[in-house]
This record gives structure tokens, sequence and C-alpha cells, in this order.
């Protein structure tokens, strides 16, 4: 079985390419949407996310307040980290069952959806490596939009993930998503044959 590494930056449409991957066909394993999984009420993430920051980052349902969790830890490194080193085994773990029953149901191709890919061990347990690339002031304009942020806050939260221009240099092949959605799809489509004809 082949695994694709997806990737890319805050802002720079890497969601956008997943979501065309799903309609194609494609298995797509969603690093961020375990993540949520994982971090629902009761689960043992959640306890040790709550545990650390208080009451404050809970809602009156008992979830945890994503927006309020990002503030704090796109304010503080050590802060990201430690979430991180919360979070990440547990997702780890999701992961490579996943991978484990996709194999099992003798699929050829897996996209494994990660934002920090590169910056994780997941970089050396893939075959190839997509990022999906933006221009800085395309990236800055989607953060803000999506996130209902100043431009001095988005500035913040790019700035704490490695810059795109560097993801890059790491990549089997570049989504440049500087363009229109027929051609963000166009790009897409022909990746996901070619990775097919390869495996």
């Amino acid at each position: 079985m082949r695994v694709v590494g997806l990737t890319g930056g805050i802002g720079s449409g890497k969601s956008e390419v997943s979501r065309i991957l799903k309609e194609l066909g494609a298995p797509v394993i969603d690093a961020d949407a375990l993540t949520h999984q994982c971090q629902r009420r009761g689960q043992l993430v959640w306890r040790a996310v709550w545990d650390r920051y208080g009451w404050g980052i809970l809602g009156p349902d008992g979830e945890l307040l994503r927006r309020k969790l990002g503030h704090i830890i796109f304010h503080e490194a050590s802060e990201r980290e430690a979430l991180n080193r919360i979070v990440h085994p547990a997702v780890k773990r999701q992961i490579q069952e996943r991978l484990a029953e996709l194999e099992r149901q003798g699929s050829k191709v897996v996209v494994l959806d990660i934002p920090l890919l590169i910056e994780g061990e997941w970089r050396t347990q893939v075959d190839e490596i997509w990022v999906v690339y933006s221009d800085p002031h395309q990236q800055l304009a989607r953060v803000m939009a999506r996130d209902h942020i100043g431009p001095d806050e988005a500035r913040r939260r790019i700035a704490a993930q490695m810059p795109l221009a560097e993801k890059v240099q790491y990549a089997d092949h570049v989504i440049d998503n500087q363009g229109t959605l027929l051609s963000l799809r166009e790009q897409v489509t022909q990746l996901w044959r070619n990775a097919h004809t390869i495996a």
C-alpha cells in the first residue's frame, strides 16, 4: 500500500485539496478530524487537556473551546509543545490503526492528511509528500476570514508553523493553490491518477 503524505500551512488550502481527494474516492486519513475525536468530552485526551488548562477552556456543554485553546497555544510556544505531547500519541495510534485497516481492505493508495507532517516523524513514514502552496498574502487573507481574526493575530498563527517556502523543499509534488478552484481540482485529479499508476 502506497501512503501519500498531504500537508501545507495554515490557510494554504490543504482542507480543500483533501475534500477534492475524497470526492475522487481517495481514502483520506484526516489527522485534524482524529484530533477532534480524541478531544471530545470524556476522552482521555480531553481529560488531560482539562487537567492542564482548567475550566476556562470548556464550554457550557463540557466540550473544549477550540478558539480559546488556540489563543493560548498560538501565543505560547511552550504551551503548544505541551498540548502536542498530550494529543499526538493518541492521534498516532488512531492513524496506525486506520492504516492497518485500509491495508486489510486492499487499498492501493492512501492519503495521510497531517498539518505537521514535515515537522513530525511522519515525514519518514510516507512514500511521497504533497505540499499545498499559496502565496503569503492569500494565506493571510484566508486565515483572517476562516478564524475571524485581525491581521496581527493571523500573522502570529502563520509564524507559529514552518514557513510554506521551507515545506516545499521537502515536497515530491507541490500543489499550487494560487489560482482558481478549477486549476486546483485539475492538479489534484492528475496527481491522484499518477499515484495509482505508480502503485
